[in-house]
């Protein structure tokens, strides 16, 4: 049986990768002192409680601060602590106690849970600056490390060779004992890099791409099943699993392209960024092992290795051809899902593209061969559809493929579609020319401010609502009136009137 096992339907990891306590043991200037259970330990937040009973309002993985206003049963509250899952206990000295209590320190080494004593010059905030500073550093670490290996990765996937070549790149992006595996259907090897594993390591992991490349179920016989059931190869499994044999950490992810192909992954260590390196090699990989038929899949798959290793956008779209395309910005309904690659790439084989990027703000972009037409809701997601364009014209609609995902938020809806290009109606009647320079001349006061244009846009495209416009920017209303005002004040315009409203978002679509 397996050690450990785990799919993509566990909790999402928190935002930023934890800590080890040690680390914050060694900042001298804070003063703490370990005097109780273990260090090696990952901290992955701070919290601090003065409750007799902090237990329901821990996540588990924190650095709980207490002063011991209400600590009357030592052992009760360790047992209570260490259920919830904290990671620590630190334990003010002052002003309640003039020492750690003897019975609390007991209770920590019966427990296992490591206890540090703060010092009375140090403050609970200034230990929670610490311990976000660390993990600030480890988060600009790990995205050093995985931008490394995107580059070191995408020009892997260039050579002669690319499938062998992105397996030797992970491995070595990994770690010094690591193995990867290009798994067939019937769990042949068709690439390998890295040290050997052990025959178990082996069995261990055949089993694992199973859990996300299940065989096909046998079909059923017709008009079985009730109306409206699912078929009964359809796949339930997930994306991606991991687990432990032998002291190694295994990873398995299913390649899109409907061919079953498995990558995967064993290592002796597993740090934070590896499954987001993992995610761009299962990326490089599906695209790779896909059947390309045609001159125009050639071409699009040119086009798509010239823009991983820095061609100009304008040089490429003509490989894309002359027929329209269509940008699609996508928003998770899950947050996990905006940091996993696989169900990003899921979600342009949904749509029939493999031309699928993770944006940094949380969202999705999928460059759409075909009209607006043929894209449909994906459960799961918010999607905001740009009207089909020529390849030349695939940054404008970009552009309006963002605007339509952010109101779709707003207003709930499932799928939003551009309406078309600033200029259509009433507005032909002034050239683009001049509508422009209209722009720029009455919006030069909150021109500078991506923030107050983006603000005033959003919030006249929803008819002046502030909760609406704070769902669409991800701010506090609070926030939205405050910029709305300050757009008010530096246009001197009156917002209220309807005839001011109007003459800005004219000039709103054309800045």
């Amino acid at each position: 049986m397996p050690d450990a096992l785990a799919s993509s339907s566990a909790p999402p990891a928190p935002p930023t990768p934890p800590i080890p306590l040690a680390a914050l043991l060694a900042r001298e200037e804070l003063g703490l002192r370990l005097i109780a259970g273990p260090e090696d330990t990952d901290l992955h937040w701070v919290h601090t409680s003065e409750m007799g009973d902090p237990y329901p309002y821990l996540l588990g993985g924190e650095l709980l601060l207490t002063a011991g206003v209400q600590l009357t049963d030592p052992g009760h509250y360790v047992s209570r602590v260490v259920e919830a899952g904290a990671a620590a206990l630190g334990f003010g000295v002052a002003p309640v106690y003039d020492t750690v209590p003897p019975a609390l320190v007991d209770a920590c080494e019966r427990h296992g849970l490591p206890l540090v004593e703060v010092p009375p010059p140090t403050t609970f905030t200034a230990i929670a600056r610490a311990v976000w500073r660390l993990m600030a550093e480890a988060r600009h670490r790990e995205l050093r490390r995985v931008a490394q290996a995107q580059q070191g990765l995408a020009t892997a996937a260039a050579r002669p060779d690319p499938v062998p070549a992105v397996l030797r790149q992970l491995t070595a992006r990994l770690d010094d004992g690591a193995y990867a595996v290009l798994l067939s259907a019937d769990d042949a090897p068709l690439a390998t890099a890295g040290r050997s594993p052990s025959p178990r390591t082996h069995t261990a992991l055949a089993r694992l791409a199973r859990v996300v490349s299940p065989p096909p179920e046998p079909a059923a016989p017709e008009g079985a099943g009730p109306a409206g059931s699912p078929p009964p190869n359809a796949r339930t499994a997930p994306a991606s699993a991991t687990d432990t044999a032998g002291g190694s950490h295994l990873a398995a992810y299913a390649l899109a392209g409907g061919r079953r192909l498995v990558l995967a992954v064993a290592s002796d260590r597993r740090e934070a960024g590896d499954h987001t390196i993992a995610g761009v090699a299962v990326v490089l990989l599906s695209l790779l092992t896909t059947q390309h038929q045609g001159a125009a899949e050639s071409d699009r798959a040119a086009a798509l290795v010239r823009l991983l290793l820095g061609a100009d956008a304008g040089e490429v779209a003509p490989l894309l051809g002359a027929g329209e395309w269509t940008v699609v910005h996508a928003r998770p309904a899950a947050a996990a899902a905006a940091r996993d690659p696989l169900a990003a790439a899921a979600l342009g084989a949904a749509l029939g593209s493999a031309l699928v990027d993770a944006t940094d703000e949380g969202g999705v972009r999928v460059l759409f061969p075909g009209g607006a037409r043929e894209i449909e809701p994906q459960p799961g997601w918010t999607l905001g559809v740009s009207s089909p364009v020529s390849p030349s014209e695939l940054p404008a609609a970009g552009l309006r493929a963002e605007r339509a995902v952010r109101r779709a938020e707003a207003t709930r809806s499932a799928l939003v579609r551009d309406r078309g290009e600033a200029g259509s109606g009433f507005a032909s009647l002034v050239t683009p020319d001049e509508a422009r320079a209209h722009a720029r001349t009455q919006l030069a006061p909150i021109a500078a401010s991506p923030a107050l244009v983006t603000t005033l846009r959003t919030w006249l495209s929803l008819h002046g609502s502030w909760d609406r416009t704070a769902v669409a920017l991800d701010v506090h209303r609070n926030t939205v009136r405050q910029r709305v005002a300050r757009c008010a004040a530096l246009l001197d315009a009156d917002l209220d009137d309807a005839d001011v409203r109007m003459d800005l978002w004219f000039a709103l679509r054309w800045l």
